[in-house]
């Protein structure tokens, strides 16, 4: 009986001993979130605030915070595959937020939760992005915030950093044209401020005085690069003053003076529209992500910013001033938690993505319903670059708010004066010369096209549009897969050799985007189908890549008919019917082909011009080839790496049993273009496509 007595005895103070431990441990977890800084490191001017926006701003900071030390467990479960933390820049997510309107967008950054959840996203929704569930914004394809909704007018960024600035001058732009009094806000680094597409977009904004507040969070690194290594200057904020712009110095660890003095230009942009640039004085005290560490970063330094936390220090503010209380404050920190742990549970049970082929090919692009337009039978002899001009001219009439973009278009018409005639007609406010910023202004239609406006761009050549190819193939053409945002826009591309104008104004770069998913490429040859086309183009919802050879502007005639009308993509046009062999080509390669077979009458050739490369008219393709037995490709693009190379493989793997000879590629020489007559007609595929055709007949 003693022993037992004994035993019970030391099993009961055991229990005791858990039941002191765990209460211990959750004193402490009630109280992790009282005030660590007794004295406030930060001095707050209250100016006019009441209570409730006071105890507003505190929970919308206390929720991140919150949020992030959670996550940083569910990382080190291997929860949560990656995270980009902002604790100790809250206040700037925060402050910005709450100063503008609901309905006016924001573009933050990788480290801005506070705007995501200032915004009251869903945490069920958030954890699900973060966890790759089916009911996050990007359906598993694109990780953390890497997104954007329009629902609560949220553009996520990409990890290029810089094109997001440019996207914020075209929502500002569309907020402009519409005279809605909205303003637009855009988050970047300091170390994204080194990037071109932040000149450019100050560039742009100043020119066009859009009203739109350019958020820098200076943090002092980017990733483990300290700001002496990013810019030589005092302060990122005198930046602006070279482009115009009103610019600030904030302390972005100062919740009350991030939200007045963003509240109050707010209100100032709301009734003159102009941007600005803010600098907010902040630090990162987390790596650049979890697995980076912070080994780089001086202790006493680290120290020094720890003592600024903007919630703590404003909590110990609050309390100082009897605004927030113990009770009050373990409420908000007990009401968060529970929200966060709701929201794991129904997170977590969200089934795991079975991956589906064809969702996820129907979903790259947006369904376009096309509509065809018929022609008339009344009929005007046209050009191709007329025929183009009144297409674009019909497209503006039908569109009313249509925009058309580039260098030197409106009084002069552009260099090749398509647009000639536009400004008189539609204004400046829709046709709009643009400064030397390919890339700022292809982010800017993207910008336009989130706000439901239509765009053209016109690149001054082609070859141009290098100088704005990150947000073409990683913006336009992956905004629809990743969170279902069209991108409406067309991008217009004089391209093509045999007019003497040497490597950068004559290439013929089509195959750069054929090959990149999200995008459609449009390659007409005669005046008929430029004027069709490029009507479906601007109607369509995607993103169109439209090439219009130089060399053909003004040697190739047609009749047109004088009314808008469209033609279908993904059709190819059937020139010729013939027996023996199927010639594939497209733009100038068609005019070749013509030609040679009207020396060549003994040639029976189908003849197969292509139009759209994307989508293609796979079938078209593969009949003829089925038919004749003999196939050859003819591209004015060099030969490695063109399309030519591709449509080879696609025959060699559906028609193989039916050739009679291998599949020919006819291209231009493995060169850069050159200048002088002589050098530009060795280069070009036209002078041995002949031979080669004429080898394919014989083998």
């Amino acid at each position: 009986m003693i022993n037992i007595r004994s035993n019970l005895l030391t099993i009961w103070s055991l229990l005791w001993f858990i039941v002191a431990i765990l209460i211990t441990f959750d004193s402490l977890a009630k109280f992790q979130y009282m005030p660590t800084i007794t004295k406030s490191n930060i001095t707050y001017d209250k100016r006019n605030l009441d209570n409730k926006t006071l105890l507003e701003l505190y929970y919308n900071m206390l929720k991140p915070r919150l949020i992030e030390e959670k996550m940083l467990i569910l990382l080190r479960q291997g929860k949560v595959s990656k995270w980009f933390s902002g604790i100790g820049q809250e206040a700037i997510s925060v402050g910005v937020t709450m100063a503008l309107e609901p309905n006016e967008y924001i573009l933050p950054m990788h480290r801005n939760l506070g705007v995501f959840t200032t915004r009251e996203i869903p945490l069920h929704r958030l954890f699900c992005q973060w966890q790759g569930k089916a009911s996050g914004f990007t359906k598993g394809r694109d990780r953390s915030f890497h997104f954007g909704t329009q629902e609560y007018n949220l553009v996520g960024m990409i990890s290029h950093l810089g094109p997001q600035l440019g996207v914020a001058d075209g929502i500002a732009l569309a907020n402009l044209l519409k005279k809605n009094g909205k303003v637009t806000a855009v988050f970047t680094g300091e170390g994204g401020t080194s990037e071109g597409d932040f000149h450019e977009a100050l560039n742009v904004a100043s020119v066009w005085q859009l009203p739109v507040i350019f958020c820098i969070e200076n943090n002092g690194y980017g990733l483990s690069t300290p700001t002496n290594e990013q810019y030589h200057c005092k302060n990122l904020a005198d930046r602006g003053k070279g482009y115009g712009i009103e610019s600030f110095i904030l302390d972005g660890n100062n919740v009350i003076e991030t939200y007045t003095k963003v509240q109050k230009l707010a209100e100032s942009i709301r009734k003159r529209p102009r941007p600005i640039l803010i600098e907010f004085k902040t630090f990162r005290r987390r790596g650049h992500e979890e697995a980076s560490g912070t080994k780089y970063v001086p202790k006493e330094l680290m120290d020094e910013w720890e003592a600024k936390d903007p919630l703590d220090n404003f909590r110990s503010y609050l309390y100082s001033k009897k605004i927030l209380s113990p009770a009050t404050d373990e409420t908000y920190t007990s009401e968060i938690k529970a929200e966060i742990d709701a929201a794991l549970i129904s997170a977590n049970a969200e089934p795991e993505i079975i991956p589906n082929e064809t969702t996820e090919l129907t979903d790259v692009y947006k369904s376009f319903d096309y509509k065809e337009f018929k022609p008339n039978n009344k009929v005007e002899d046209l050009r191709l670059i007329d025929a183009i001009s009144k297409g674009l001219k019909q497209s503006m009439e039908r569109h009313s708010d249509l925009v058309i973009m580039g260098q030197d278009i409106a009084e002069y018409g552009g260099v090749f004066k398509i647009t000639e005639g536009f400004l008189e007609a539609f204004g400046k406010e829709r046709v709009r010369n643009t400064p030397i910023c390919e890339s700022a202004i292809v982010e800017t239609a993207m910008g336009l096209s989130i706000s439901g406006i239509k765009s053209v761009v016109e690149m001054q050549f082609a070859d141009f549009v290098t100088s704005g190819f990150n947000p073409v193939v990683n913006y336009l053409a992956k905004s629809h897969y990743r969170w279902e945002q069209q991108a409406d826009i067309v991008v217009r591309m004089p391209c093509g050799g045999g007019v003497a104008a040497g490597p950068f104004h004559s290439q013929t770069n089509e195959a750069w985007f054929t090959k990149t998913p999200g995008l459609k490429v449009v390659y007409p040859a005669f005046p008929y189908d430029a004027k069709g086309l490029l009507a479906t183009a601007i109607n369509d919802p995607n993103p169109v890549l439209f090439f219009e050879h130089k060399a053909l502007y003004r040697s190739i005639r047609q009749e047109v008919p004088t009314d808008y009308f469209t033609i279908p993509f993904g059709k190819a046009a059937q020139l010729k019917v013939g027996e023996n062999v199927t010639i594939i080509t497209y733009g100038a390669g068609v005019h070749w082909a013509l030609e040679t077979l009207e020396k060549n009458a003994d040639i029976s050739a189908d003849l197969i011009d292509l139009r759209t490369l994307q989508p293609l008219d796979k079938d078209a393709i593969i009949n003829s080839v089925k038919k004749t037995g003999r196939a050859i490709i003819l591209q004015e693009d060099s030969l490695f790496g063109g399309i030519a190379s591709d449509l080879s493989a696609l025959l060699m793997e559906e028609c193989f049993e039916y050739l009679d000879a291998p599949v020919k590629r006819v291209a231009s020489m493995e060169t850069p273009i050159p200048f002088i007559g002589q050098l530009e007609d060795q280069y070009m595929a036209k002078g041995k496509f002949e031979n080669a055709l004429r080898d394919l007949l014989a083998y």
